[in-house]
């Protein structure tokens, strides 16, 4: 599982021109499953966002959580963060969970994530083509792998 999270202070994604997720301050995650991600990845993932330190507070120190400033989150799912581009031009995307394995995986964290923070999560549609509008703030632009936890 992998994720790209921006801080931002306003989010949103639309699918055919009709905003289907959007957000003021908060995060905006795009999210990639891989076919061996398992609920522990999941648990992992939304305890490292839910607590990550990546808000000022009063002295202008990223110290505060998303939860901390009582932030939203819009997740996009994003299959192309597993694209591999070691050979030739064309990416390859063997690493991404095909859509039977990834719907449920999708559904199930932004499920915990509205479970952890008591908010709802605002979304994009899985599969389709999407246009995302964003004002990353600072900006603040985090990648983690819940394979790689040394990142």
């Amino acid at each position: 599982m992998r994720v790209v999270i921006q801080r931002v202070s306003q989010a949103s994604v639309a699918v055919n021109g009709s905003i289907t997720g959007s957000i003021g301050v908060g995060l905006l995650i795009l999210v990639g499953f891989e076919h061996t991600d398992t609920d522990e990845d999941l648990e992992w993932m939304v305890g490292k966002i839910t607590r990550l330190r990546i808000f000022n507070d009063t002295e202008g120190v990223m110290n505060l959580s998303v939860m901390d400033v009582d932030g939203q989150i819009l997740v996009v799912s994003q299959f192309t963060l597993h694209a591999k581009t070691k050979k030739g031009n064309r990416p390859s995307y063997v690493q991404a969970a095909p859509p039977d394995i990834a719907i449920p995986l999708y559904e199930k964290f932004m499920s915990m994530l509205e479970d952890i923070t008591g908010k709802r999560v605002e979304r994009g549609i899985f599969g389709a083509m999407m246009d995302v509008n964003l004002i990353n703030s600072g900006p603040v632009t985090i990648i983690i792998d819940s394979k790689n936890k040394d990142l």
